[in-house]
């Protein structure tokens, strides 16, 4: 994977920050005790998936690796917009609990800034971003970096 290309480069250093970030918040989930249903486990899990992947893929950049780390990746942006969506209901239905009549930027506000941090599984969509960004047009699919892909008669 190492080469002189500017894009190996670039495809490496967005590997290595995938893996770090992976690391990053699978530890900051763990530490926060994001463990309690079904759904707090499904990151985690998905970002074990996402390190064992990025790792096999480091370790053989082949085909296989490619689309196993695409299909992980596009699972993580999912989840983190699920969970932007998960994170903001939460707050607004404990908002509306506590104050019934509360409505509009108040409300907004009071969810934005509310005891589960909105944005927060964002960050599993950026990850998965650079995860896919990484894979887009890896050389172990398309033969070298940012080859097109080879059309039926090419020979």
């Amino acid at each position: 994977m190492v080469g002189h290309d500017v894009s190996d480069r670039i495809r490496l250093y967005l590997l290595a920050t995938l893996v770090l970030g992976l690391l990053g918040m699978e530890i900051e989930l763990l530490l926060i005790g994001h463990v309690e249903t079904i759904q707090q486990r499904i990151p985690l899990v998905l970002l074990g998936l996402g390190i064992a992947t990025a790792c096999w893929h480091a370790a053989a950049p082949k085909r296989a690796t490619v689309r196993t780390l695409q299909v992980v990746m596009t699972l993580c942006v999912v989840s983190g917009v699920v969970g932007v969506g998960l994170h903001n209901r939460g707050n607004e239905q404990f908002e509306l609990e506590m104050y019934p009549a509360m409505q509009g930027s108040e409300l907004i506000q009071k969810v934005l800034t509310g005891a589960t941090p909105v944005l927060a599984p964002g960050s599993m969509a950026l990850l998965g971003l650079i995860g896919l960004t990484h894979s887009y047009r890896h050389p172990a699919i398309h033969g070298g970096a940012g080859a097109p892909p080879k059309q039926e008669g090419d020979a």
